[in-house]
């Protein structure tokens, strides 16, 4: 694509670079040039305009746009009308965006005036979420580049639905009954996805009396809030998940608020035993973990690892001990 300023009589066929005010309104922005738009730039006084003229094998802003956001759109993506080399990719419903960061880097990176902005991988979405903005920055693009483009990030973007539509919630006490906000909390996380919980089951804090909750716990996803934080992977919650039958796969996060989650399986159900800071609808560590559990993703102890990088999060105002101030 060649940019610059043309004389007007040569203007013809080319893509108009600024809004021109003419006799009878405005050329506006990106508008092709017609026989009767020269003559209405010559009534205006003008010996030149500022123009893009494609090359030989350029392909305009938007068909570009439409070509690629159709490559990177995946399961649960809606895609945009292109507009001003635009296309935008929502979320069909509920879930987290699935982001391939490699793919998306090497596709911003074949031409700077092709580009996909998205949501950070695992990013919590809505029906109708911006999960990314694809946007050809100049009015044209070589069709190879486009090309490249695509067969680099093809499928690369998503947005994976929640699996469960049930959960329980077991709560221990020690003297008195737990109060309603934990629940109430982990109530509103799980309405994001769509998820119902079961009925309130609240046991003594005792590993015995956990275990028999959790043996016979109902929903899809079973959750754990202790009335005294788990402060060790042989504390009551994981030990009671393991004496139910159940596996312990991770306990503690390097995120903050929420370092002292566990999390296991019981049979093929997910067993999260919830931080203190879950009793807050504030975002917190659980966060992150429950939105993954719900859409299905197997989380390792190295996708645990790599939270840490952005695991500092907002401070909780209610939490018993905050962080020392300089």
């Amino acid at each position: 694509m060649k940019f610059g300023p043309v004389p007007v009589k040569a203007a013809v066929g080319a893509v108009l670079a600024y809004a021109v005010p003419v006799a009878t309104g405005r050329l506006r922005k990106g508008h092709v040039l017609r026989a009767d738009d020269i003559a209405a730039l010559h009534d205006a006084g003008l010996q030149e305009v500022m123009v893009a003229r494609y090359d030989p094998g350029d392909l305009d802003e938007d068909i570009a746009a439409a070509r690629l956001a159709s490559a990177l759109a995946g399961p649960g993506l809606l895609v945009s009308n292109a507009a001003t080399g635009r296309v935008n990719l929502f979320a069909e419903g509920p879930g987290i965006a699935q982001i391939n960061a490699a793919a998306i880097n090497a596709f911003n990176g074949v031409n700077p005036m092709i580009t996909v902005a998205t949501v950070p991988p695992h990013h919590r979405a809505d029906a109708g979420t911006m999960i990314a903005t694809i946007k050809i920055i100049s009015y044209a693009v070589p069709e190879s580049d486009v090309a490249t483009a695509c067969a680099l990030a093809t499928g690369a973007l998503g947005c994976r639905a929640p699996q469960f539509q049930t959960a329980t919630l077991i709560e221990t006490e020690i003297g008195t009954e737990p109060s309603p906000k934990g629940r109430q909390a982990l109530q509103g996380r799980l309405d994001r996805f769509g998820v119902s919980l079961g009925p309130r089951v609240i046991v003594s804090h005792a590993e015995d009396a956990l275990r028999a909750a959790i043996a016979k716990a109902a929903g899809e996803v079973v959750f754990v809030l202790t009335a005294s934080a788990t402060s060790d992977a042989n504390d009551i919650g994981p030990a009671a998940l393991r004496k139910a039958g159940g596996t312990l796969t991770q306990f503690g996060m390097p995120v903050d608020p929420g370092n002292l989650l566990f999390l296991g399986t019981l049979g093929e159900r997910p067993v999260i035993g919830l931080p203190g800071c879950a009793r807050s609808p504030a975002l917190n560590g659980a966060d992150w973990v429950i939105e993954r559990v719900l859409c299905g993703v197997a989380l390792t102890p190295e996708d645990f690892a790599q939270m840490g990088v952005g695991g500092l999060l907002k401070e909780i105002p209610t939490r018993p001990k905050p962080r020392a101030e300089i």
